[in-house]
């Protein structure tokens, strides 16, 4: 899709609603780490610094204890350096590196920024080891000014929900676009995990309740390829994949006219993928032995089989 087809779809997807339903739906329960629960730039840049090709369950444990050790950007900066290095060793965090640059950045906060954090992006950046997107993300999850954050997930999740194409600058500006003004915490903790939760390389759709299905081109057009995802997964847009969400749906109701049941299953119900196409795959159901029509023309009705 243009940049133009991509602010068209936005235009028609309704932004505030858009925005509505994502946060709520992140609000509602989100997975609940407990860098999630503090704005102490200190906590969160370890947070960030350890999540950096580690899954976060794992991170859990060892964001504890390096607290519980260092509990302080002071404690840090005066902590000996092989002892942190030997720390982020014993726990598996990865590049030893990265411990070395964490120690340092907590010196440059004493010393360079007299013990306190700063609390833009750019300045961010000034410290060792942090680059662009750990910047952005400690400002926004910190002191609620940060830009849009663009990972691999929240790429996935554009590229999906409203076409956008594979191009960082669009994506950055789409993001930014997208974002609503003064929210940068609650914003980017949402659509990170929209991306990690519901909208995975394989995709968990109903199952996680996406909040964007209403308006997601993929969820519309069954092709959930991205990005990260060069081949679209052989369930997503099947007759399987609808024939569940059938049956998932008639679990909730005595039994449905044909034209209710079918909006319930597909957003784009109507046109090619109408009353024919859903009777075709009724008739696979009931051959199954798992549903029952019964009537004819726009008086059939349909339930499951007892």
């Amino acid at each position: 899709m243009t940049e133009t087809g991509t602010e068209d779809a936005l235009e028609a997807a309704d932004r505030d609603a858009v925005r509505e339903a994502l946060v709520e739906w992140y609000e509602a329960g989100h997975r609940d780490y407990p860098w999630r629960r503090t704005d102490d730039a200190y906590e969160i840049l370890v947070s960030e610094v350890m999540s950096q090709q580690t899954q976060l369950d794992r991170v859990v444990k060892a964001w504890d204890a390096f607290l519980d050790r260092w509990p302080t950007v002071d404690a840090l900066a005066d902590a000996d350096r092989s002892e942190v290095v030997g720390f982020w060793s014993d726990q598996r965090l990865g590049y030893n590196n990265r411990a070395r640059y964490l120690h340092e950045a907590a010196g440059q906060v004493l010393e360079e920024f007299d013990g306190e954090f700063p609390e833009t992006p750019d300045e961010l950046a000034e410290l060792m080891g942090v680059g662009p997107y750990t910047a952005n993300a400690v400002a926004s999850f910190a002191f609620n000014n940060g830009d849009a954050v663009v990972d691999t997930n929240v790429k996935r999740v554009l590229y999906r929900a409203f076409d956008v194409p594979d191009d960082d600058a669009v994506f950055e500006r789409v993001a930014q676009d997208l974002m609503p003004d003064d929210a940068s915490r609650v914003w980017n903790n949402a659509i990170m995990e929209l991306g990690g939760v519901a909208c995975q390389k394989t995709p968990r759709c109903d199952e996680e309740g996406c909040p964007w299905r209403e308006w997601c081109h993929a969820y519309e057009t069954g092709d959930f390829t991205a990005p990260d995802v060069p081949t679209q997964p052989s369930f997503e847009g099947s007759r399987r994949q609808f024939r569940g969400r059938v049956v998932r749906t008639l679990k909730e109701y005595d039994e449905l006219a044909l034209d209710e049941l079918g909006p319930r299953i597909r957003v784009d119900y109507g046109g090619d993928h109408g009353q024919e196409w859903l009777r075709g795959l009724l008739a696979d159901l009931a051959d199954d032995e798992l549903v029952e029509v019964e009537g004819e023309g726009d008086e059939a009705v349909v339930r499951l089989r007892a």
